[in-house]
């Protein structure tokens, strides 16, 4: 998870049918378009295809320009591209079964060490979790001794981070309940928590740089989702929690799309789209936005709008990189998918 407005970063195999949601409200219900079950397994089983051959080639995409996606020498920060924990993620969501190669690829190319970010090591165990690996047992490439990333990332100081990274940080360290907080950690869930509850603007959303002029809606979902996730159980979380939906619902255009503002032009993207579908998905009380009206003059659902980017190869129109936005889409289907089964993707014990 990332950042979209700056970097743009911010299986169908036993695929269950998605049942379509009924608009949540009567506003203009009869001209809103909703992602039918059809329309849902042919856009995801297309994203889910190209996904798959994006993994099996290494390529961050399958035409122009492309690169590899695990590359340590294409990326000697992190080995990985940009994106490349909710590519698995949404790969493991969708029911993928990865391989022995390919958890290798992962494996090795990984860079992790003590220059590491917490976001390099939010991404690492999130990207490690989803292909099969124990973050908390895990061999460096090179190596025979064991490394324990959770803690490396509990013992990161998180005050000075964004709210990206702080969120990144609580969706990672709350993604099983094996993972284990250290004595020597410098923050808990809960105080994490709120840590990002105290970012949350005037007008309930939140900014990547923390200043209410700056607010946009992929910041905004990704404070909601690691909010949901730290299960911090408190009524200024549950608060911020409530505003922080509300927000999002505002936010969305009037094709049920969303996206950011540049120049005074707004910016709809499958990505920015992806983080709602997912912030929705987070709890059952607002499961129902994802394909549903609630906003007037709105003409399609988020998902018939997120769906809609999905070009009939499995690509991602518009996409910055394929793996960002193959990545994205797949990982909003697959949270929408698991919620209408109580469950989250995010979830991985």
């Amino acid at each position: 998870m990332k950042h979209f407005k700056k970097t743009l970063l911010l299986s169908a195999v036993g695929l269950l049918a998605l049942s379509t949601a009924a608009p949540v409200t009567q506003v203009q219900a009869a001209s809103v378009q909703t992602a039918s079950t059809a329309y849902q397994k042919a856009k995801v089983k297309a994203s889910y295809r190209y996904a798959k051959q994006m993994l099996v080639k290494n390529k961050t995409g399958l035409s122009g320009k492309t690169t590899a996606l695990f590359s340590r020498k294409a990326y000697p920060a992190t080995g990985a591209a940009a994106g490349y924990s909710d590519f698995l993620l949404g790969l493991k969501g969708l029911g993928y079964h990865f391989t022995k190669t390919q958890r290798q690829r992962v494996a090795k190319n990984l860079v992790l060490n003590k220059k590491s970010t917490p976001a390099d090591l939010a991404n690492a165990i999130m990207g490690l979790k989803a292909v099969g690996y124990n973050p908390q047992r895990f061999t460096l490439a090179g190596s025979r001794k064991k490394v324990n990333l959770v803690r490396a990332l509990y013992q990161k100081t998180m005050t000075k981070q964004t709210v990206n990274v702080q969120s990144q940080a609580l969706i990672a360290v709350s993604m099983s309940r094996h993972f284990k907080r250290p004595a020597a950690a410098k923050f808990s869930k809960s105080s994490l928590s709120k840590l990002i509850v105290q970012h949350q603007q005037s007008n309930h959303g939140w900014a990547y740089n923390n200043t209410a002029a700056a607010v946009d809606s992929d910041t905004t979902a990704m404070a909601i989702i690691s909010l949901a996730r730290g299960k911090a159980n408190t009524t200024t979380v549950k608060t911020a929690l409530q505003t922080g939906q509300a927000y999002l619902k505002n936010a969305a255009y009037s094709n049920g799309a969303y996206g950011y503002t540049y120049n005074g032009k707004q910016i709809p993207n499958a990505n920015s789209t992806a983080e709602a579908v997912i912030a929705f998905s987070t709890k059952l009380n607002t499961l129902k936005y994802v394909n549903g009206s609630f906003k007037v003059g709105q003409t399609a659902s988020p998902l018939r709008a997120m769906l809609s980017y999905v070009n009939r190869t499995g690509s991602i129109k518009g996409a910055a990189s394929q793996t960002l936005g193959v990545g994205q889409v797949n990982l909003a289907n697959a949270a929408y998918r698991q919620a209408q089964q109580k469950r989250s993707v995010y979830t991985l014990n």
